[in-house]
């Protein structure tokens, strides 16, 4: 890590300690060239391999700008966004995986969404799954229903 004061190339670390939510470490950096002090965040990092092949870095905001278009005009707020993308963090990280996919990106927010809003869950998946007849719409609503009345047995 170089010296955010005099660019040299080393530091020393002397002392680390786990954020608050245990994904990132904070670690407290001197200078042995010029002795300044610095502190640095080191999180583990997810990548994106987009349609097009591009690759790029996990971002929450870009969950919170996909979902916003389904939420219009529903009683969603910017906090249960940020939850919501949160959420979906998570359960990628809980896959394992440093590498992902769009689609996989997409699939790990239908759970939260439709949790969320089950009219926004129909838009998003609507486009997300490409539906492309009432029947699709159909199916996906009998699905909501279903949750709602199951199936006594």
């Amino acid at each position: 890590m170089h010296c955010p004061f005099c660019r040299h190339p080393d530091s020393r670390v002397i002392d680390s300690r786990t954020s608050d939510d245990g994904l990132s470490i904070r670690r407290r950096r001197q200078c042995p060239e010029c002795g300044g002090r610095f502190s640095t965040v080191e999180t583990s990092s997810l990548t994106v391999v987009k349609r097009s092949g591009a690759v790029e870095s996990f971002s929450r905001d870009k969950v919170v700008t996909g979902v916003r278009k389904a939420c219009q005009g529903r009683p969603v707020t910017d906090d249960d966004l940020a939850l919501l993308a949160q959420k979906v963090e998570d359960a990628l990280r809980r896959t394992g995986l440093s590498t992902l996919e769009t689609g996989d990106i997409g699939l790990a927010i239908l759970g939260p969404l439709r949790e969320l809003d089950e009219i926004a869950y129909l838009r998003f998946a609507s486009v997300y799954q490409a539906f492309d007849s009432l029947e699709d719409f159909e199916a996906a609503i009998a699905d909501l229903r279903a949750d709602h009345h199951p199936a006594e047995g």
